[in-house]
């Protein structure tokens, strides 16, 4: 008697292997997240060993060396929550307006947020992580509404117009930044940072200011991964498949202020890890936004603590803010990005 043989389904053996790649990638992110951490607490101005760490963990190293390692806890924690959330900002800004250079550095939404925080830090008498968040939350809404109308201007969005929108909002946002620290002292030491941003000076207390900011952003995105998925195959296709793409869009741009406004009250107005992360995570992973979103999450503070280490090492005993360094990578990003839509309205 014949027997038949049933060939699996088309495509099976594809998906394994796909599932398999997203598996290995997502171990080699964690990794490199592992690594990062590792080298945010043993390098800086005084370098550590990794039996230095281990003998702070066990409670056996010097006095000295335990002050060290133990200093450069709050900033390493600080670094991967504003990672997190810029990167993670920046992916769903790129999936919202379906621009590859929407990101909140460089649309204002991190200048709206800094220069909301001066002005009530000088004129409302604001202070504190939660203070900040507070006003931090309405300069981010209004500078990313504002930039996104400016762009859609006329015949329909631009990808052109939403970043001369977002280059001119953000040099009237600075200007006032600068304008306003220059001329009130008692601002400017504490509020340096709001004009470049930095890892440093911030202990614990400004991580759990922010946290449940950031957490609700960051859940509010994964949440969002189906309807971006939706939303990138055009509004009709998604009306078809069963989303919302005003709910989609409206839900992003929530998602992705409550995450910038969170990352700039913490560490101030750092650009470019919102660009250049999304861009390195679609090259390794595709285009589903759900195995996006998660990568970006493991990027963005693997690019930014490796980046405040470098700024700590390059000009011993001094410091380079991480902002400047994060500029220094995010510009070729820039470039590559612009060169890959070349033709794009």
């Amino acid at each position: 008697m014949a027997t038949t043989t049933v060939a699996p389904p088309s495509g099976a053996g594809t998906s394994r292997t796909g599932a398999a790649r997203t598996a290995f990638l997502l171990l080699g992110a964690v990794a490199a997240l592992a690594l990062a951490l590792c080298a945010s607490v043993m390098f800086g101005s005084r370098s550590t060993s990794f039996g230095d760490v281990l003998g702070v963990l066990a409670g056996s190293a010097d006095e000295n060396v335990t002050a060290i390692i133990e200093s450069r806890y709050p900033r390493t924690a600080l670094g991967v929550l504003a990672g997190l959330c810029l990167a993670v900002a920046g992916t769903l800004m790129q999936g919202v307006s379906r621009n590859p250079l929407a990101e909140p550095g460089l649309l204002g939404i991190n200048a709206g947020a800094s220069a909301s925080i001066v002005a009530a830090t000088a004129w409302f008498g604001a202070s504190g992580a939660t203070d900040t968040m507070w006003w931090a939350l309405p300069g981010a809404l209004v500078a990313g509404v504002l930039v996104h109308v400016i762009g859609s201007a006329g015949t329909g969005t631009s990808v052109v117009r939403l970043v001369l929108a977002g280059a001119v909002l953000t040099a009237v946002l600075m200007a006032f930044i600068q304008a306003v620290t220059l001329s009130k002292p008692q601002v400017f030491d504490s509020y340096r940072y709001w004009v470049v941003g930095a890892l440093g000076g911030r202990d614990f207390d400004v991580f759990w200011s922010v946290l449940p900011f950031a957490a609700v952003g960051f859940l509010l995105a994964l949440a969002l991964g189906p309807g971006l998925n939706a939303l990138a195959l055009g509004d009709a296709t998604a009306v078809a498949l069963g989303s919302d793409p005003a709910r989609t869009r409206g839900g992003g741009l929530l998602a992705a202020t409550l995450l910038s406004a969170a990352a700039t009250a913490a560490v101030g107005p750092i650009a470019f890890v919102g660009l250049a992360v999304p861009h390195v995570v679609r090259a390794l992973v595709g285009v589903d936004f759900r195995v996006q979103l998660l990568f970006a999450a493991l990027l963005g503070p693997t690019l930014l603590l490796l980046a405040d280490v470098v700024g700590r090492v390059v000009m011993r005993p001094t410091e380079l803010m991480v902002g400047v360094v994060t500029a220094f990578i995010g510009a070729p990003a820039l470039l590559i990005a612009v060169r890959r839509m070349r033709g794009t309205p």
